[in-house]
């Protein structure tokens, strides 16, 4: 549900009652992941369950539970017959917990706690994420938005007030202040992401020096290859380990092609989520396996 948080309480303040359906199990494969929740008011439908495939029987679920009030357990895809009789043409077997949204779901949805969502399956609140970004650039503001539509909070710093505005960067935190200064006393635990985007020779190594004896989860610089290995040679000079050069993902980004600010932003953000999950970021089309790993359900 907290995917979605953002619109059910929207809909909630709006005065809408709300049957929410939550995918509680998966077996084999699946369009989305266990968690994944899709709500109905009787008019309109919020989110997305299973990327379409069952979506018309869980609305029927739905309406039934609206209705009555009482929560149901459903199962789709338990057989060939049934999981084509929805449209469930992936081999997976899903099973849906469909209940009302009721107050206490609602508080927990706006204090960020975890969900109990039915006997046997919690819904863990997420984890809040921090992305921190050095340069005030165009590369930065569209790297600013995208981390943002992804649910990161995000840092802007640069020393020059001319370019680091609240209305080159809407919705991050701005910070004009000289990169090392501030970074010795920020707040970095293991789920920031670190993007030096700047060129600025003057703190250039130094800033990456302090990112990578940081707890980050990742921390990436962009330039060319040329700069990357000036950067390594500077970072010996200061004494930087090679266990920890090794941590710096540099070029940043992952080899898509990208040409526009927009683009590159999708392939620094791709590296950063490949990264986080320990994936091959290869193209699903050559891989083999679930395309989700399975998640335990928390009882």
């Amino acid at each position: 549900m907290f995917e979605i948080a953002d619109r059910l309480l929207a809909a909630v303040a709006a005065g809408r009652r709300l049957a929410v359906a939550t995918a509680v199990s998966i077996d084999g494969s699946a369009p989305r992941t266990v968690g994944t929740s899709m709500a109905f008011d009787g008019t309109s439908v919020i989110g997305s369950i299973a990327g379409g495939c069952v979506e018309g029987a869980v609305v029927e679920a739905c309406e039934l539970v609206l209705a009555d009030g009482i929560p149901q357990t459903v199962e789709y895809g338990v057989s060939d017959e049934s999981a084509f009789s929805v449209g469930l043409t992936c081999g997976g077997q899903l099973r849906i917990h469909v209940q009302i949204l009721t107050e206490d779901l609602i508080e927990a949805l706006r204090e960020q706690r975890d969900l109990d969502v039915c006997a046997g399956f919690t819904e863990r609140a997420p984890v809040g994420r921090h992305l921190i970004v050095f340069g005030a650039m165009e590369f930065s503001a569209a790297l600013s938005a995208a981390a943002q539509v992804l649910g990161y909070r995000v840092t802007l710093c640069d020393p020059r007030s001319l370019f680091a505005t609240p209305e080159r960067f809407p919705g991050a935190e701005v910070v004009v202040s000289w990169p090392t200064v501030w970074f010795e006393t920020a707040k970095v635990d293991d789920r920031t992401v670190i993007c030096v985007l700047s060129h600025n020779a003057r703190f250039d190594a130094e800033l990456i020096a302090l990112a990578l004896e940081s707890p980050a989860e990742f921390v990436g610089a962009m330039g060319s290859r040329r700069t990357h290995d000036r950067r390594v040679a500077s970072l010996r000079e200061r004494g930087v380990n090679e266990k920890a050069i090794a941590r710096l993902r540099s070029p940043i980004g992952l080899d898509l092609g990208a040409s526009t600010v927009e683009e590159t932003a999708v392939a620094i953000l791709a590296e950063v989520i490949a990264a986080r999950s320990a994936a091959s970021a290869l193209p699903l089309s050559i891989t083999t396996g679930a395309i989700h790993p399975a998640r335990v359900p928390v009882g």
